[in-house]
């Protein structure tokens, strides 16, 4: 091995200690508490050579949150340009929200920082850097509606608001089971396949639907004068 690739090899093992060891500070003690010297101090560098891999604590987060959100979009295997999208299935609909609880019981730190920390910062930021994590939840939106347009689902049925719906089920289960909240004996696993196919026979008989559809994020369209007005109007929409 050469020196440069020696050099590589070297900087890449420090910057996976860092964010193995925020990863565990964000978790244990709340994003907001953990200082870069705390960081520097679990893997005894100085707060000085952390700069040196990541201009701040949010730039941190922002690898943390793109490495769970492709471990989580991984999982779905990957969506391809220009392929033949195979007939309807509500299965696939079910199988999508199956994974994010798969996604929540096998990287619970993952899934506690992107879902859970309400001190982190929004992912709005580095609006291009998330575009795959998008593009897989357009990928589940689009099908609801062809499950929708098949006739598995009623017409009337909003898909961003099914997507809504299926999500905040599960990731109410995944938070139960990291808070440990629930019930001795109560079986996670099987409560989260409960919720999907209550919400999903739900969906399929028609009940009215109270909420609607999230607006797009203005980001996708033209970038605000105020950002903090733009962070206030997508913060529900950021982790979907």
């Amino acid at each position: 091995m050469g020196i440069k690739e020696r050099q590589v090899r070297d900087r890449e093992t420090v910057r996976r200690a860092i964010l193995d060891a925020a990863r565990d500070l964000f978790v244990a003690e709340g994003f907001q508490n953990v200082s870069i010297r705390k960081i520097a101090e679990r893997i005894e560098y100085s707060p000085a050579a952390i700069y040196g891999y990541f201009p701040s604590k949010d730039d941190i987060f922002f690898a943390l949150a793109e490495e769970g959100f492709r471990l989580l979009c991984d999982r779905g295997g990957p969506i391809r340009a220009g392929q033949t999208d195979p007939p309807a299935s509500l299965d696939r609909v079910r199988d999508a929200f199956r994974r994010l609880y798969e996604f929540s019981r096998d990287q619970p730190q993952y899934f506690a920082l992107m879902f859970v920390d309400r001190s982190v910062p929004r992912i709005s930021r580095e609006y291009e850097r998330f575009a795959f994590a998008r593009e897989r939840k357009g990928h589940i939106v689009r099908e609801i509606a062809a499950c929708a347009d098949a006739g598995l689902l009623p017409r009337a049925v909003d898909p961003e608001v099914a997507m809504r719906v299926l999500m905040l089920g599960v990731i109410g289960v995944s938070v139960l089971r990291l808070s440990e909240r629930l019930a001795p004996g109560e079986d996670a696993d099987a409560l989260a396949a409960d919720v999907l196919n209550l919400t999903i026979a739900g969906l399929q008989s028609g009940v009215a639907l109270q909420s609607r559809g999230i607006a797009p994020c203005r980001l996708e369209e033209t970038q605000p004068e105020d950002p903090d007005q733009e962070a206030f109007a997508v913060q529900t929409q950021e982790t979907q």
